[in-house]
């Protein structure tokens, strides 16, 4: 399996069709979808999913009175992948419900820093961490519950708003004042609700932003450093490179000659 793109939060008010391509594609939808196919619509709550094989024309909108925001990755497969995917029972080019939204979302994400990174072994992980997410939407397990993590709502609210607005000051402090708790306890109930703590998916949350900024190459390092929220251009460099291995421009330069 070869992976050409990665988008998180893409964010759409209106239908969405995507061409008939060689790639497929996997779609993680974060609101509420309707799917157009074969004269049939079909609405999904939030937190769904599908798999598009190639060749197949991809049609679905926004709910009534809702945005539409989605995480997707596009990519070839091979004959055994296709072998794979068909033996594994996941149904194809129809909406799926997913049990453990988080998980998704977080391979997704993981997927998407480590592309971002200069590493040989970068495509066998891209392929990995494919399969386990079709491993998960396949799978029976329920995932974390309110039961188990104290406000679990709310946090995950809380972390898509982080990565929906990257630029955004996310204190630890203001947040748990917010949510009425302790700063000690918003901090234990968020890592143990994601395996990372707030701070962690800030950082993240704006150098994945970065990232796709960088694409543009009419921007400069102190435009996309600002958009960020970053005050300092030096900061910013630096710690791109602390997490992602490279330093902004040596991503954007590879990641323009990927592209051409």
């Amino acid at each position: 399996m070869k992976i050409t793109r990665i988008k998180l939060n893409c964010s759409e008010e209106a239908e969405m069709k995507r061409d008939i391509s060689t790639d497929s594609a996997l779609f993680y939808f974060k609101s509420p979808v309707v799917f157009s196919k074969a004269g049939r619509r079909i609405k999904m709550r939030g937190n769904s999913a599908a798999i598009f094989s190639s060749g197949y024309m991809q049609n679905f909108q926004p709910a009534l009175g809702t945005k539409f925001c989605c995480d997707y990755v596009l990519f070839r497969m091979s004959a055994g992948d296709k072998q794979y995917l068909a033996a594994s029972g996941i149904p194809i080019d129809e909406p799926i419900e997913v049990g453990d939204d988080y998980v998704v979302s977080g391979i997704l994400r993981c997927m998407k820093a480590q592309s971002m990174r200069q590493n040989s072994a970068n495509d066998e992980f891209m392929e990995l961490s494919l399969r386990t997410i079709f491993i998960a939407l396949n799978g029976s397990e329920d995932g974390v519950h309110e039961k188990d993590v104290p406000h679990l709502n709310k946090l995950r609210k809380l972390r898509e708003e982080i990565y929906r607005s990257p630029a955004e000051i996310w204190e630890a402090d203001i947040l748990a004042e917010k949510m009425g708790i302790s700063r000690a306890y918003f901090h234990r109930i968020y890592l143990a609700a994601f395996g990372v703590t707030c701070r962690q998916d800030a950082i993240e949350s704006r150098l994945q932003y970065a990232a796709e900024l960088l694409r543009d190459d009419s921007l400069t390092l102190s435009e996309i450093a600002e958009k960020c929220g970053y005050e300092s251009d030096s900061y910013f460099m630096r710690q791109f490179k602390q997490h992602k291995g490279c330093t902004p421009t040596e991503y954007r330069k590879k990641i323009l000659e990927s592209e051409d």
